[in-house]
């Protein structure tokens, strides 16, 4: 079993910057992939980025390249992801999620365990 909870979102003017947060527990961190997804009002959960186990894995969605970075310090199990530039369309509540594997993965069906979700609204 794998406890998430996801922290640091907030409202920030379009051009801004956040960084979320994502503390895990239960099992060890380091064997699992990790992945943010967001989920705008009446949209489907999207995939937004990933990382491997040990952090030499990165992917993300085309809409965030170049402005978002995700990373992970396993010795305080805990994934981050900093938002740079941030567009009025980036806002939605994101997810943080536990991978069922070492390897990352972009689909929702690749990870196990989510967290409550963090709200993110860029105003512009």
């Amino acid at each position: 079993q794998v406890q998430l909870v996801e922290s640091g979102g907030g409202l920030v003017q379009a051009g801004g910057s956040l960084r979320l947060s994502c503390a895990a527990s239960g099992r060890t961190f380091s064997s699992n992939a990790m992945g943010w997804f967001r989920q705008a009002p009446g949209k489907e959960r999207e995939f937004v980025a990933a990382i491997s186990g040990r952090g030499t894995i990165t992917y993300y969605a085309d809409s965030v390249k170049g402005r978002f970075t995700i990373s992970r310090d396993n010795a305080k199990n805990t994934v981050y992801l900093q938002m740079n530039s941030l567009k009025p369309e980036d806002t939605a509540v994101y997810y943080c999620a536990a991978g069922t594997g070492i390897t990352p993965t972009r689909t929702r069906y690749g990870y196990g365990y989510w967290g409550q979700g963090t709200q993110v609204t860029v105003s512009s």
